[in-house]
């Protein structure tokens, strides 16, 4: 197991990735793979600017680990994301075997960690990962909430 410091370290990476959503208006999420302590993969989210609801941090991070690897499994990769993955992305994170999953926020919404369902302890699927949310949450979760406040004045002076 990662010490919580080189977890923080890798979430922070991920923030950034984040951020760089948030500066190209899209919903602030990022996403790194690492595997064997380094960075095969990074994603942000990329729906608007793709005009595609599967470009999420997530799968773009995947699909990068998985060209990096040249395998769409990526055993023994770590996945960290600054939001609790979606029902479509934890179908990817079990597809690709990833097998541990960080994550900063979670969202009541559309969270399939125990957010709003629980996919990730759902033992009668083929593949599980261990799940930590959590962490760097209030970065995480501060950076999605002043992207939606940001949205709400721009929508009001329209």
């Amino acid at each position: 197991m990662l010490a919580d410091n080189e977890n923080e370290r890798y979430m922070g990476k991920a923030i950034y990735q984040a951020k760089e959503a948030f500066f190209n208006d899209e919903v602030p999420v990022g996403a790194i793979v690492v595997y064997e302590k380094k960075i095969i993969g990074i994603g942000r989210n990329k729906t608007i600017s793709s005009n595609s609801p599967i470009a999420h941090a997530e799968m773009i991070a995947i699909q990068e680990a998985s060209n990096y690897l040249k395998n769409y499994r990526l055993i023994d990769c770590d996945l960290y994301v600054t939001l609790e993955p979606c029902i479509m992305c934890m179908g990817a994170i079990f597809h690709a075997r990833i097998k541990r999953l960080f994550f900063g926020a979670w969202d009541t919404k559309t969270g399939a960690c125990g957010g709003k369902i629980n996919l990730a302890g759902n033992k009668s699927l083929n593949h599980h990962c261990h799940v930590n949310g959590g962490i760097l949450e209030e970065e995480s979760k501060d950076l999605l909430q002043e992207f939606f406040k940001v949205k709400r004045i721009k929508k009001n002076r329209d």
